[in-house]
């Protein structure tokens, strides 16, 4: 069976990219290793099938960091005592710390292999969760927030680059399946903690146990991963340098851009939606279930927007679109009619959905060959989440300027229109060169 498996890997790693499936999306990391590094090893179907059940499940736990905190950034705020700066900052690192890691997975899986090194960010995760609540005796909530935030966003950071790798070396012949699998699995994560954590919440009174909630099925994922990547051999694989420097390309650099833009009001539908529909008025389980909602729709968003976008001759029209459709359903979410909140979290939730998996398929779109495709998807990450946490940060400080998130609204009108604009010009149907 590892025969048949290594040998199918082998026939799915071609030079061309595949932006046609649905799968597309899904960049090797490890393409510039020699010696190429093979499949996971297992040794029957079942096994294989529990290692796919692995990685989705892996997925499901990537985004409850950022849906949870928001979801009672009220009472954390209120009965942690948290100065304003304080939650700017833990809404702002991770998504900073996700550029600044990235780099880093390549690195270390030629060095203790990608499984392994995802096995050890797991870990750093279910600690980070763990630690996140804790109060430290002779201080307060503080520093473990922020301690525990930031190890839970570097640990991500490796997931998200080593991840779609792994879905692509192990499951050649199941890409559609487990790349539509994997990418619900992150949407998921969110809608999950944005839909649950209130609930605990109220139920137990204490927001600490909201947030050590999480730790719950993260420890679980832990658990069930570790036998897989103990078994799995150590090699040494050395850095290849091929493709194109994606630096020096105006295209790549359009792309970037395009990706910063949708990170930037991705991370803060995260950070702020709930926040700001319970200024609003809504209350704490209703803010949570629209902004569940609104995740769930981006899921069917970016479900069909790949596929839809590779049948076009170039991506110009759908690109502008779904970032105006993003950026509108946003600032509406702030200062449009509190009635019609559900079609406003509805047209954000369809839009970001779609925006996000669009500026992702460019990486494919625009590249010849799988080389080019990760480097520019390592240069979208590294930039796009390290300048798309500025978003998060920018509604954090209009908030406390100007004690509303009005401001904040009129901020995502302009980076609808910015993202617009890239976006048509990265959507021109050229190639990284």
């Amino acid at each position: 069976m590892r025969e048949a498996t290594n040998a199918g890997a082998r026939k799915q790693r071609t030079d061309e990219p595949a932006a046609s499936e649905p799968a597309g999306i899904l960049v090797d990391a490890e393409v510039d290793e020699s010696p190429v590094p093979g499949p996971t090893h297992v040794g029957s179907r079942r096994q294989l099938a529990y290692l796919g059940l692995c990685l989705v499940l892996i997925g499901l736990n990537l985004r409850t960091l950022f849906s949870s905190f928001s979801a009672v950034l009220p009472e954390v705020t209120a009965q942690a005592a948290l100065p304003g700066w304080a939650v700017v900052v833990l809404t702002t690192v991770p998504v900073t710390l996700l550029g600044v890691f990235a780099p880093l997975a390549p690195v270390l899986a030629r060095r203790f292999g990608a499984e392994r090194v995802l096995l050890g960010a797991m870990a750093v995760l279910t600690a980070g969760l763990l630690l996140r609540p804790v109060e430290l005796p002779g201080a307060s909530h503080l520093p473990g927030l922020l301690a525990g935030t930031a190890a839970c966003g570097a640990a991500i950071a490796l997931c998200n680059v080593l991840l779609p790798g792994l879905v692509k070396r192990d499951f050649p012949h199941r890409l559609g399946l487990m790349g539509g699998l994997y990418t619900t699995a992150i949407c998921a994560s969110a809608a999950l903690g944005a839909g649950f954590t209130y609930p605990v919440y109220t139920a137990s009174g204490e927001w600490t146990l909201a947030l050590w909630f999480w730790a719950a099925p993260a420890a679980v994922v832990l658990l069930l991963f570790l036998p897989v990547a103990l078994r799995q051999p150590r090699i040494r694989h050395q850095a290849v340098r091929d493709g194109v420097n994606v630096w020096r390309s105006a295209v790549a650099w359009q792309v970037t851009i395009f990706m910063v833009l949708q990170a930037m009001m991705s991370f803060s539908v995260f950070a702020w939606l709930a926040p700001i529909l319970r200024e609003r008025g809504v209350d704490g389980a209703t803010a949570g279930l629209i902004v569940s909602v609104c995740i769930v729709l981006q899921m069917l968003g970016s479900l069909f927007a790949p596929a839809l976008a590779a049948r076009f001759r170039d991506q110009r029209a759908i690109n502008t679109v779904v970032a105006l459709m993003t950026g509108g359903g946003f600032a509406l979410s702030i200062f449009g009619p509190l009635d019609l909140v559900w079609v406003w979290a509805g047209l954000l939730g369809l839009g970001q959905g779609s925006l996000t998996a669009v500026a992702l398929t460019m990486i494919m779109l625009r590249t010849r060959d799988g080389h080019t495709a990760a480097h520019l998807s390592g240069m979208m990450q590294g930039v796009g989440y390290g300048l798309g946490s500025t978003g998060t940060l920018m509604v954090g400080q209009l908030h406390q300027a100007t004690g509303s998130f009005t401001a904040a609204g009129v901020l995502f009108l302009v980076v609808g229109l910015l993202a617009a604009v890239f976006g048509y010009r990265a959507g021109r149907n050229r190639y990284v060169s």
